[in-house]
């Protein structure tokens, strides 16, 4: 027995001996096959960029609903947040001063035009006597005078009818747009001054507007490079403005700039700037927070790859380019903004350069590869964002 497993040792150490022999003889073949890689020789071309930023919905109409007339709020009519139509009936004052001081204006209305009508007839029966000397000069001119008097009494008191009438108008208030309702600021049967009577807001929805900050930063960058032909913009009016809403869902209309603010917000230290959106079934609120993505400039002679072929390691971005002898080689680079699934390169490469998009993570350096055309996946239906206030 003893015999045996001395034998059974034996044989376990010397396979043991043999395996460690043949891992210390192993190394690689000098003739071992090239790693196939997709590359891409990149070269200058016009860039398209987004640039995109955090803006906010406003209304482009919101109106301020208040009374013009002292008096008590008879009722609300309106149901709060609920849209309304220009013309529709919101509140209602109580109306009944109202139409007693209408009564009384008509009433003085009537009087002084039945005093103008008796001194028109006295000036008549003066007129043919004063001319036949029947009667002084001073009559004639007594009965004009009371004429005319009475002609200014009417029209007074037309005009005082006429502000009986819009006083009583004013104790029905309605709005003056489509759009969307506030909730009610004051309640039925509060007394109402004029001068403090505020109600409630009207937001007209259609069209919206996206209100959105440049700051001094960006704008002298963008200016500095537009100067220098680098950033080409289109002729005014063709920036093309899209949101995205905070679902991820992209708004469906675009949108065009409206406005932009040529004086620097002393406390923001930005530039305000405004689209405008078509907004005709509502989707758009006013306050809501979107990413605005400004498409239509272009960067004039620049270098791009694709997204996946950038990599970052400790030293920060870098790319797998190949040299002359077939060897993969690391390049640091210096990136821009994105364009779709692109990074646009600012510093880093040249025209002609070999960029390696394939298998990187096989590689090494000075590993020998065999390079091919990269062909591209399926470009994705949206672009992913680059970072607020950057290009894209």
């Amino acid at each position: 027995m003893k015999t045996g497993f001395r034998g059974i040792g034996v044989v376990c150490i010397l396979a043991l001996v043999a395996l460690v022999a043949c891992k210390g003889d192993k190394t690689a073949p000098e003739g071992a096959a090239a790693l196939p890689v997709g590359i891409i020789t990149v070269s200058k071309a016009d860039v398209p960029v987004v640039f995109e930023f955090v803006g906010q919905t406003q209304s482009s109409q919101e109106v301020e609903i208040r009374a013009r007339v002292n008096g008590f709020l008879d009722h609300r009519v309106y149901h709060e947040g609920a849209m309304v139509h220009a013309g529709d009936v919101l509140f209602r004052m109580d109306a009944k001063p109202f139409k007693a001081a209408l009564d009384a204006a008509q009433a003085e209305y009537r009087q002084q035009k039945a005093r103008l009508d008796t001194a028109q007839a006295n000036l008549n029966r003066v007129k043919p006597l004063a001319a036949k000397n029947a009667l002084s000069q001073k009559d004639l001119d007594d009965a004009t005078g009371q004429q005319q008097a009475a002609a200014a009494a009417v029209e007074q008191a037309r005009a005082d009818v006429t502000t009986a009438e819009l006083n009583l108008g004013y104790t029905t208030i309605t709005s003056p747009v489509d759009g969307l309702s506030s909730f009610a600021k004051k309640q039925d049967g509060s007394y109402i001054d004029a001068s403090n009577s505020l109600l409630t807001y009207v937001a007209k929805l259609d069209p919206m507007w996206v209100n959105f900050s440049l700051s001094e930063n960006e704008f002298l960058q963008f200016r500095a490079q537009s100067q220098s032909g680098q950033l080409k913009m289109p002729k005014e009016g063709g920036l093309e403005i899209d949101i995205v809403l905070a679902d991820g869902s992209q708004y469906g209309k675009h949108g065009r700039i409206s406005f932009s603010d040529a004086a620097l917000n002393n406390e923001t230290g930005t530039y305000l700037v405004r689209a405008e959106f078509a907004n005709p079934d509502d989707v758009l609120r006013p306050g809501q927070f979107v990413r605005v993505k400004v498409r239509g400039a272009s960067l004039s002679s620049t270098l791009a790859v694709p997204q996946e072929a950038v990599q970052q390691g400790d030293r920060g971005a870098f790319v797998w380019t190949v040299d002359d002898q077939g060897k993969a080689k690391q390049r640091a680079v210096e990136t821009g903004g994105w364009n779709g699934n692109e990074w646009v390169i600012n510093s880093g490469l040249r025209p002609g350069d070999r960029v390696i998009v394939e298998n990187l993570v096989k590689l090494a350096p000075d590993m020998p590869v065999n390079p091919h055309p990269y062909t591209p996946a399926a470009a994705p239906t949206t672009a992913k964002a680059a970072p607020t206030g950057g290009a894209q």
